[in-house]
């Protein structure tokens, strides 16, 4: 192939636009180890090409059928750019894509990115990409591919976003939610903090206090940026786990909509749930959170996670069975409450 030719003219290049290719090329050289740690069974070519191959059968599927799930981090973005702390928000855009798809009885298979800024600081770039891959190592999928793009003129400086796309498969006739009934057991399994929902009221109320990240946390060591940045917890193994040991009739991941408006999502027509708010302690982040708003129960439980990240509707006699199997696997699990006739959230006992 012959070179093109320069004809001596000094045009106006891509990179006086403010489009620096190699600075996306030397990005794309750095996380290839990180992605190439994600690689599982199925994956069938690297970072580089057009599009990204996966091979079903290759990952053990005989029937399969695909889920697909998308998402974002929100404005907990604004935190982590004021700050200059991302390396921990590729983990929370995976968590909210995964966590997603594990409640529909899928096992998530593989994930891209997209990452947009109006100028590209390969460093900073990396790092997010590298939380990614993080959160794709320790949900077991894997991190094939995704985009890059530099726009100039749409981003301020050192501004950025992201979103995700997962895709995860199970085999035919086993989604979830699935035999759900009056008297299943709703088991809850800790959050960490605030994960990825609910931060314009947190920033905003950050604001009303009068604290900069950078200040001493009112609740724990570090700094109160630090704290709010917590990645969003990954419940895919241990949901899968429990999942395949049966007796699992749903999932509800507790994300925007807190449990009031997340748990009903899981539930057939005609059925509720009745939480004992007593069964678990309100973290600290949130205690501060809603005395600096001075917001009452109702507008928290239907805001936040509240200390609630994942809850199981099980069978009532497997509920043991799968309280051991989760503690076991490291989670802090929580018996809430069960499952009833008549729609609708009811609480008993006081989270405030």
């Amino acid at each position: 192939m012959t070179a093109p030719q320069n004809n001596g003219k000094n045009g106006i290049t891509y990179a006086d636009a403010g489009v620096d290719i190699d600075a996306g090329n030397e990005l794309v050289e750095r996380i290839k180890p990180a992605a190439k740690r994600t690689t599982r069974s199925g994956v069938m070519a690297g970072l580089g090409g057009f599009g990204a191959l996966f091979d079903l059968k290759d990952a053990g599927y005989k029937d399969p059928i695909l889920v697909a799930a998308t998402d974002g981090v929100g404005t907990k973005l604004r935190i982590a750019i004021d700050t200059g702390n991302v390396d921990g928000v590729g983990i929370d855009l995976v968590a909210m894509c995964v966590n997603d798809l594990v409640c529909q009885g899928a096992e998530p298979l593989f994930f891209l990115d997209y990452f947009a800024t109006g100028k590209l600081e390969t460093e900073t770039a990396a790092r997010i990409i590298e939380g990614i891959a993080e959160g794709c190592y320790q949900s077991g999928c894997a991190l094939i591919g995704g985009e890059t793009a530099e726009m100039p003129g749409m981003y301020e400086a050192g501004d950025f976003d992201l979103a995700g796309f997962s895709v995860g498969a199970m085999e035919r006739g086993a989604d979830l939610p699935a035999g759900v009934k009056e008297g299943d057991v709703l088991i809850g399994l800790a959050s960490n903090g605030i994960h990825s929902n609910g931060y314009s009221l947190v920033r905003k109320l950050v604001e009303v206090s009068g604290l900069k990240w950078e200040d001493d946390c009112p609740w724990e060591e570090g700094t109160l940026g630090a704290s709010l940045l917590k990645p969003t917890r990954l419940y895919v193994k241990q949901a899968l786990a429990a999942v395949r040991a049966g007796g699992v009739h749903a999932l509800a991941h507790i994300t925007g909509g807190g449990l009031t408006e997340n748990l009903p999502r899981v539930l057939p027509e005609g059925l509720g749930a009745d939480v004992d708010l007593n069964a678990w302690e309100l973290p600290a982040v949130f205690k501060w959170l809603t005395k600096t708003g001075g917001m009452d129960e109702a507008e928290a439980l239907k805001t936040f996670n509240c200390g609630i990240g994942m809850i199981l509707a099980v069978e009532a006699d497997q509920a043991d069975a799968l309280t051991a199997l989760l503690s076991d696997a490291g989670e802090t699990v929580f018996r809430l409450g069960t499952v009833t006739q008549g729609e609708g959230m009811r609480y008993t006992g006081n989270l405030l």
